[in-house]
């Protein structure tokens, strides 16, 4: 399915009935609505419903503005997931949230925007946050402004598959937390800088989103991008008793003195380990 051909709206399927908060010990994981959908349609209706709850939470300080790709950057969101979320996936790699420079200008996860454009060929409008830092500003698919990690992760894996279907033959991409947070400066702050209850209360919404996806998508085995996500998924989803592999791989952000000496020969050697190499080597075919 090409992106134009995407109809959806950002109503929810069930007519607006809001999923339940099931991330409790009294309330253990339901899998989410949409039984019977394809795995594009569940997977964009579970992040409609974490959208809906993130809406009713609030941030104090160090917190300034708050950026959500997934209602501004919607549009070219929803074209990266009809394109490329399909059934018999059975990885997911899972990042932690997006980068200013990255997913909050393309709604893509890790999405530098020369990989989006050129390589997995995304299109659509990107709109602006409610609340928009001048020195942040979004410029969409237009932005000039390189982001490392996300060039490093999908460069790494132009060169091996080749093609993105190769790569979504057996994978997706997704982000545990679809906000990004800035301070005053302008400053990326990530989800553990958070005070310590609003971190808790936002990562709860997003677990019990993650088991939904998970339960959508189908996977057999999830791999966090960086020892956050990692660890995170792994107590999400144990919890939730969604039965799955987590594993991980190390992030390839520039804050990180190891990714810098080299990230793709870490990545290779770890996924060679966990068996997914030879799936997406395009020299295997």
């Amino acid at each position: 399915m090409s992106c134009a051909e995407d109809t959806g709206e950002h109503a929810l399927a069930d007519g607006g009935k809001e999923l339940p908060l099931c991330g409790s010990e009294e309330q253990g994981f339901q899998p989410g609505p949409g039984v019977g959908q394809p795995p594009s349609a569940r997977f964009l209706q579970v992040e409609l419903e974490l959208n809906a709850h993130l809406r009713r939470l609030s941030f104090s300080e160090p917190v300034r503005h708050i950026y959500n790709p997934l209602e501004y950057a919607w549009d070219t969101h929803r074209c990266y997931v009809h394109r490329y979320c399909r059934p018999g996936q059975r990885i997911l790699f899972l990042g932690m949230n997006p980068g200013p420079f990255g997913m909050a200008q393309t709604g893509v996860p890790f999405g530098e925007v020369s990989s989006v454009v050129d390589w997995l060929q995304i299109t659509g409008e990107v709109g602006h946050p409610q609340d928009e830092h001048p020195k942040r500003r979004i410029t969409g698919l237009a932005c000039t402004q390189k982001e490392v990690s996300g060039a490093r992760f999908w460069g790494f894996f132009r060169k091996l598959c080749g093609e993105p279907a190769l790569f979504f033959q057996h994978c997706f991409v997704h982000n545990l937390c679809p906000l990004m947070f800035l301070g005053a400066s302008g400053k990326n702050l990530t989800p553990p800088e958070l005070p310590a209850g609003e971190r808790e209360a936002l990562l709860a919404l997003c677990d019990v989103a993650l088991c939904q996806a998970v339960e959508a998508l189908g996977v057999s085995m999830v791999i966090g991008v960086g020892r956050v996500a990692e660890q995170r998924a792994r107590k999400a989803l144990s919890a939730a008793g969604v039965r799955v592999r987590v594993e991980g791989i190390m992030h390839p952000s520039p804050r990180n003195p190891r990714a810098n000496k080299g990230w793709e020969e870490v990545a290779r050697a770890k996924l060679e380990e966990l068996g997914v190499l030879s799936l997406l080597n395009k020299d295997n075919l």
